[in-house]
């Protein structure tokens, strides 16, 4: 199916840098792959007619592209005050540090490890700058330290890489685990029922029109690959590699390593459910 309209979440088509909605503005970063899609979004975010900026996952470390980012918010006549991560991924986070070098800021993350400053993230967080209000969502799963950012005002959310703009994403197992995952999704989907958020600006690939939609495909998504592996299982394929073969053949051979994180994920759990052999006694 080829119309945009119908495809999950509703993309809006190509990925490019420019405005995304009145307070969000996407640099894309050059580093795309079969991973990171077109390249990484780094969001630059702020209130209209304030002069100061929040800057929400910087990108590889990469010198021109953090110098554009940079760039971009002085040509909107905004300076760069704060900067924040969903995870720490190199591709959304090894720029981090330089990026803070270039324009004084500290950075903020749930991980310490990633902070550059006295104060992390954590939920129930709002932060405001020039008038800018961001709410700070816990969505494990993908990782263990990943958070999105709900932005009321444009009735949004930054997802890192627990959304995408296209396609799904990987559990990163062992550091992340699908049942966390599955309550990050419903704890996404509850911001499009209970707070009205209809946009997903995505850490990959294009915005997305339809959140609610996006959160359901990916629910749907998950339980259909779970019973997938469960079933490949019964039919005797327990090692990952095995499963992968049988469960992804549609998908590209060069995704098949990453696939085993996300089998992985699955397989503990369903052990840990009972519905496979292996799990605790």
């Amino acid at each position: 199916m080829s119309d945009a309209v119908a495809l999950p979440g509703q993309p809006r088509g190509f990925v490019a840098s420019g405005p995304a909605t009145a307070r969000a503005v996407n640099v894309l970063a050059p580093n795309p792959s079969a991973m990171t899609l077109d390249g990484t979004n780094t969001w630059l975010l702020s209130e209209p007619g304030s002069d100061l900026a929040v800057v929400i996952d910087p990108g590889p470390l990469d010198e021109a592209h953090l110098r554009a980012v940079v760039a971009t918010a002085e040509q909107a006549g905004k300076r760069v005050a704060l900067t924040l991560l969903t995870h720490g991924h190199p591709d959304h986070a090894a720029g981090a540090g330089r990026f803070a070098e270039l324009t004084g800021t500290k950075v903020r993350a749930l991980d310490p490890a990633l902070r550059l400053g006295d104060e992390g993230l954590a939920a129930g967080d709002v932060i405001r700058t020039g008038g800018l209000e961001l709410r700070v969502v816990p969505t494990p799963g993908h990782t263990s330290d990943s958070l999105c950012f709900h932005l009321p005002a444009d009735r949004a959310v930054l997802t890192g890489d627990t959304i995408l703009g296209r396609g799904t994403t990987v559990v990163a197992h062992p550091d992340g685990r699908l049942g966390d995952y599955l309550d990050s999704l419903r704890r996404l989907r509850s911001l499009t029922v209970d707070d009205g958020v209809h946009t997903v600006l995505p850490g990959h690939g294009p915005v997305l029109e339809d959140a609610q939609g996006a959160v359901e495909y990916y629910l749907a998504h998950r339980a259909h690959r779970l019973a997938q592996v469960e079933t490949a299982v019964e039919n005797g394929f327990t090692t990952p590699e095995a499963v992968v073969a049988q469960v992804y053949a549609d998908v590209d051979r060069s995704l098949w390593p990453a696939a085993q994180w996300s089998v992985r994920a699955q397989l503990e759990y369903l052990q840990d459910h009972g519905l496979i052999p292996g799990g605790p006694e």
